[in-house]
Parts: structure tokens; C-alpha cells; sequence
């Protein structure tokens, strides 16, 4: 590397300005890491969202795998299913009684939180088609 280029390098700051781009990358990482399974288990369990289906409450890796199971694509649908089915295939014999849930807000707040997870923005993004050329 040439001393000029050295030089405009460390006048210009480009190490911090990586730095700082890789700590904000990282933390919107980790934010939304953390983001998608509190709005899981607010909906779930604290708006009993849960019991309001006939459904019971989930612990901490329930929450975390139903939010990744509605976040991820199809493979990873598969792939959640198939730990399920692994780990404990008796979860699958529980007596719930599922049923629609009561009109109340709180039931169409839960609903809002939820589908707020399993959108996905940018599926759209990315278009197939080709610009016309003007």
C-alpha cells in the first residue's frame, strides 16, 4: 500500500467508519434476534393469545422456534418440524382443544403481533422481471 493512500486512509477514518458499520450491523443483528421472540411471547402469553385458541403457554425454546417458524421459509418450516418430531414426538399427543378465538381486542392485537412476525417485507423486494430499455 503506498504512503499517499496511507495517508487519505487515515485522514478520511475508513478503519472507524468499518467499525462503526460492522457495530451497527451487529446490533440490528441482535436486535432482531432478540425483537421477533418478545413479540412472540407478548401475543402468546401475555395477551393469552394461547388459552384463547385452546392452546397452552410456551417456555423459552417454544417461543423461539414458533418465531423462527414463522419467520423462515419453507425449508426451514421443515427443518423446525423435523427437531420437533425428533426431540419430542410427544408433544404431538397433547388433548388441546383448539377452537376460533373471542372477537375481543386483545385477541386482535395478539393477531396484528403475529402477523406482523410471519410478513415478510423483503420477499417483495426483488424483482424478476426485466426494465424495458427506453
Amino acid at each position: 500500500m503506498s504512503p499517499v493512500l496511507r495517508v487519505v486512509l487515515r485522514i478520511l477514518g475508513i478503519g472507524a467508519l468499518v467499525a462503526g458499520g460492522l457495530t451497527v450491523a451487529l446490533a440490528a443483528l441482535a436486535t432482531a434476534i432478540l425483537v421477533g421472540p418478545l413479540i412472540f411471547w407478548i401475543a402468546w402469553n401475555v395477551l393469552n393469545f394461547a388459552s384463547a385458541l385452546g392452546l397452552p403457554e410456551l417456555g423459552f425454546w417454544g417461543i423461539v422456534l414458533a418465531t423462527l417458524f414463522l419467520v423462515v421459509g419453507w425449508f426451514g418450516k421443515v427443518v423446525i418440524t423435523a427437531i420437533v418430531f425428533l426431540v419430542d414426538p410427544g408433544w404431538f399427543h397433547g388433548a388441546a382443544q383448539v377452537h376460533w378465538p373471542a372477537t375481543t381486542f386483545r385477541n386482535f392485537v395478539a393477531v396484528a403481533l403475529l402477523a406482523l412476525l410471519a410478513s415478510r417485507p423483503h420477499a417483495h423486494g426483488h424483482s424478476r422481471s426485466r426494465r424495458k430499455k427506453g
